[in-house]
């Protein structure tokens, strides 16, 4: 018969053939004038009884457990690496481009479909955003009652002016809460001849120029509401700077009617630039499409200079691309080698030692890293970029050789990380494969989740039998135990009654 050890309460470790040993010879003393030790006694029996199941239970769970953070782990590191390859794996990385500047004041980024070039570029100008400022009005006295439609593009707001708003700082309040503002924002500016209410477009460029319409009631038809009122249009012409009868041609921008007292303190002007030559024209200084792949952003330094816009592939994003794959993948060498290890001295083992799931992962991988792309001479691979393979299954890089195959040798690079069979697509496509719902990893956690919750099943019925069968013990040991006591109170009566072997009892003397 098997011995299994179980713990106490008391954190020692109880032999139950021992304990029942124990409690039956408390038996044999009980019938000998002891007390016998019902809870012990029980408790032996019922650890003898189920003692071997906890342990395979526990057992179970904990290699379960042991084995579910090990498939974490591997599915953690296994996502790292996807994410890390998804630049390399769908072209996009080694596709990439940046664009600089030899001048101050311009910036590009690239999009898709950007192309190496340079170009020449020269701004005119920049775009702004129109500013006006009113005539002198009080900042107390109410400005009358009707309508104010606030204008900016093709976007308007309708403004109820009443006494509830209609002094000059009640009308900017009204006019910046606008749930439907076109793109206007109000302030007021108190000057030492009062004080001016000063609208800006939000937008910049010649389509986003304010324009005012007042409708006064007719209560108001005289009142200062009507100074409101203000008119935008555009001009290619202003004054000649040193001949006020004179004019100049200038870029299109807009001016105001001028009447009412409102003044036009900054226009607003598109973007006007020539790109290798050819003019272009934005309401916005971010100008995107002007070349294919490529948005612009201009500010005042840009203005009057022509600099040169280089656009080449994005060399050092391509390593940073390449060096975060390369360390994922040695992440994954090294977590799989510590799931996999073994110690003779110290007869351990990793959680997945010799496990079908892990074995075909890595070796798929490993593969995967090791095989060329291409046939014959033409066929390229890691080491052809300057990455090789280490004796421990990592990968080393060296940084010059990487850098030269992708300022020189940019066919070898597009090759080996190509969209479709490139090492990178191959590797995603195994890797989505694992990873997916269903896949190797999917199936293996929810199995051990299934075995899990069937071992806590087991347990919470093993728990409940236990209980049972230590009510039931408990029930026939008291009933013995109080059997057996009175059984030694009878045997005390008939040896006072009878006498015993050394001496007459009361009934013996009585005899004679």
């Amino acid at each position: 018969m098997t011995t299994v050890a179980t713990t106490s309460t008391s954190g020692t470790t109880v032999d139950p053939n021992s304990a029942v040993q124990q409690a039956a010879q408390s038996i044999i003393s009980g019938s000998t004038n002891s007390t016998m030790d019902v809870n012990s006694l029980v408790s032996a029996l019922v650890n003898a009884k189920v003692a071997g199941q906890t342990a395979a239970l526990t057992n179970k769970q904990t290699a379960d457990n042991t084995q579910l953070t090990a498939v974490g782990s591997l599915k953690s590191v296994l996502s790292l690496l996807q994410s890390s390859l998804s630049k390399l794996a769908d072209g996009t990385s080694m596709s990439s481009f940046t664009a600089t500047s030899d001048g101050k004041g311009l910036t590009a980024s690239t999009t898709t479909g950007a192309v190496a070039g340079s170009y020449a570029v020269n701004v005119t100008n920049i775009a702004s955003a129109q500013s006006l400022t009113s005539g002198v009005f009080s900042t107390t006295d109410n400005l009358g009652s009707g309508t104010m439609t606030i204008k900016v593009g093709n976007k308007q707001s309708t403004i109820t002016l009443d006494s509830s708003n209609n002094t000059l700082s009640g009308i900017a309040n009204a006019i910046n809460s606008a749930s439907d503002n076109p793109g206007v924002t109000a302030t007021i500016v108190n000057g030492t001849d009062g004080a001016h209410l000063v609208l800006r477009s939000s937008s910049t460029g010649l389509a986003n120029a304010i324009n005012i319409g007042v409708t006064p009631d007719a209560s108001s038809t005289n009142s200062p509401i009507n100074k409101l009122a203000v008119t935008s249009s555009t001009t290619t012409t202003d004054p000649a700077p040193n001949d006020p009868n004179s004019t100049i041609t200038v870029p299109e921008h807009t001016t105001i009617d001028g009447t009412n007292g409102w003044k036009q303190t900054t226009s607003g002007v598109d973007a006007h630039l020539t790109v290798a030559g050819t003019a272009i024209t934005s309401a916005s200084n971010s100008i995107k499409g002007a070349i294919t792949g490529l948005n612009m952003s201009l500010t005042s330094d840009s203005v009057g200079t022509t600099q040169n816009l280089t656009i080449g592939q994005d060399i050092s994003g391509q390593k940073t691309t390449i060096d975060a794959f390369v360390t994922a993948y040695n992440n994954f060498i090294t977590t799989a080698a510590s799931l996999t290890s073994y110690d003779s001295t110290a007869s351990s083992q990793g959680a997945l030692l010799g496990d079908s799931m892990m074995n075909a992962i890595k070796n798929t991988i490993s593969s995967t890293i090791s095989k060329g792309i291409g046939s014959g001479t033409n066929q390229v691979n890691l080491a052809s970029i300057g990455i090789t393979l280490q004796p421990d299954g990592t990968l080393k890089t060296d940084e010059d050789a990487l850098t030269d195959a992708l300022t020189n040798s940019t066919s070898t690079v597009a090759q080996l990380f190509n969209s479709s069979n490139g090492v990178a697509a191959q590797l995603n496509t195994s890797l989505t494969s694992y990873l997916a719902t269903g896949g190797l990893i999917d199936t293996r956690t929810t199995a051990l989740n299934a075995d899990l919750k069937s071992i806590s099943d087991q347990q919470t019925q093993l728990t409940s039998y236990t209980q049972q069968l230590t009510t039931q013990y408990n029930t026939q040991f008291t009933a013995l135990n109080t059997l057996m006591s009175q059984m030694q109170t009878q045997s005390s009566y008939l040896t006072q009654l009878f006498g015993g072997t050394n001496s007459a009892g009361a009934m013996a003397t009585n005899a004679k």
